[in-house]
């Protein structure tokens, strides 16, 4: 099984409402998406997609086959891609638009919802203009490249659920029955009183990568380019550190390590991390990640250890929880399975008028956690989470030469 991947590393890409006539549709179709929750089960959401690279042909495919949506628009960068999918999905040839600012052209047509696959530092503003426009967001993780990002998605979930709008997070380990049960035993006290904790992604892809010369180029290979990525413990390994904070269940309170380039060229990303982070209680939990490394057996862990047992669990395995009750689990392959059960429960949330979006804060914590850990090691010093959000760093990538 391949691990998730970036759009440019891998072969397999990343990783309204009908009522009860015709004339009814055409009249929907008009109607803001927060006016129509109330439609029938056999109602297709018309959907745009936002980033038309790897991930997002790929997931545009999970789209059309889940039977419940309609292709209506796409925008991305890069004529070709834009081409392909609206080719594929028979999408209109005035609603395929490009540029960095196609996407906004999108956000003016008639259309329900946005998914959006860009790279992440685009994220943050992509969201937010689709939810002033008024359209249900299904983002790809991570959610954002800094903190700044992070608590402007933050804010956005908030308006979307003001404005009863869906807005949900593609992360697929919540999004499995089985990591769902396991989780909610730990939070039910199942395993006691959290002591210790570790958690690990060693992948033997990724690549050995520079950032490209130009500034297009940079754009269509962005997984080297710190700015569009935020280094691959955000981009990636972020996949790790969801599972164990969703266990946690809570911020990180300060983080310290290393990291650096072993294989990788000294003006790419890092090659591997090494953390420690602590949680409230005094909680801690060692973290470690690593690309490029032949041979290695790809995993994506979390485990801790409880007063009374202990949960584990790997994106390509399985997962279990040994403490007042066990409970052990096979799983499948999630990088497919994880975002087809999200595809379905964004079409339910939007049916059955659900808001509250609860895929948002849990992001938003690992994501602050992954850059925690990024700029701890990249300083090589200890951070808190607090003097990390009071920083307000934002990372700007050099778009010079970009056509808009």
């Amino acid at each position: 099984m391949k691990s998730p991947m970036p759009p440019s590393q891998t072969n397999q890409p990343r990783r309204r409402f009908l009522a009860t006539t015709a004339a009814a549709c055409s009249t929907l179709t008009l109607l803001k998406p927060s006016t129509v929750f109330g439609a029938e089960a056999n109602s297709r959401v018309e959907i745009g997609l936002i980033g038309c690279g790897g991930r997002g042909a790929w997931i545009a495919d999970l789209f059309a086959a889940d039977g419940h949506y309609q292709w209506v628009a796409c925008a991305d960068y890069f004529q070709d891609r834009v081409e392909a999918v609206g080719n594929k999905h028979q999408i209109q040839p005035d609603r395929r638009y490009t540029g960095l600012a196609g996407y906004r052209r999108l956000l003016e047509g008639r259309l329900d919802a946005v998914v959006i696959e860009t790279p992440p530092y685009f994220h943050p503003e992509q969201a937010a203009a689709a939810v002033d426009a008024g359209k249900h967001v299904f983002i790809a993780k991570p959610i954002a490249v800094d903190a700044p990002g992070c608590l402007s998605i933050a804010d956005s979930g908030r308006r979307a659920t003001a404005r009863k709008l869906v807005f949900l997070v593609d992360f697929q380990i919540r999004a499995n029955e089985h990591f769902r049960e396991a989780v909610r035993r730990v939070h039910e006290g199942q395993i006691g009183r959290l002591i210790l904790g570790d958690a690990h992604y060693p992948w033997r892809g990724g690549g050995r990568g520079t950032p490209p010369d130009t500034a297009e180029a940079r754009l269509r290979q962005w997984y080297y380019v710190l700015e569009l990525s935020g280094d691959f413990i955000v981009e990636q390994s972020i996949h790790s550190l969801d599972f164990a904070t969703w266990i946690v269940n809570a911020d990180p309170v300060r983080a310290v390590g290393g990291g650096g380039h072993k294989v990788r060229p000294q003006n790419s990303i890092y090659d591997h991390f090494a953390l420690t982070y602590w949680f409230p209680n005094d909680v801690p939990m060692v973290f470690t990640c690593i690309q490029s490394i032949p041979e290695v057996k790809d995993e994506i862990t979390a485990r801790f250890f409880g007063s009374d047992g202990v949960i584990w669990g790997d994106y390509f395995s399985e997962v279990y929880i040994r403490g007042k009750d066990f409970m052990r689990a096979r799983v499948d392959n999630l990088y497919t399975t994880g975002a087809q059960v999200n595809i379905r429960e964004f079409w339910e949330a939007i049916t059955r008028g659900r808001y509250d979006n609860p895929t948002v804060a849990p992001s938003v914590r690992s994501n602050l956690t992954a850059v925690l850990g990024r700029e701890a090691a990249y300083r090589k010093t200890e951070l808190t989470l607090a003097a990390l959000i009071k920083e307000g760093k934002k990372l700007e990538p050099d778009l010079r030469g970009i056509k808009t």
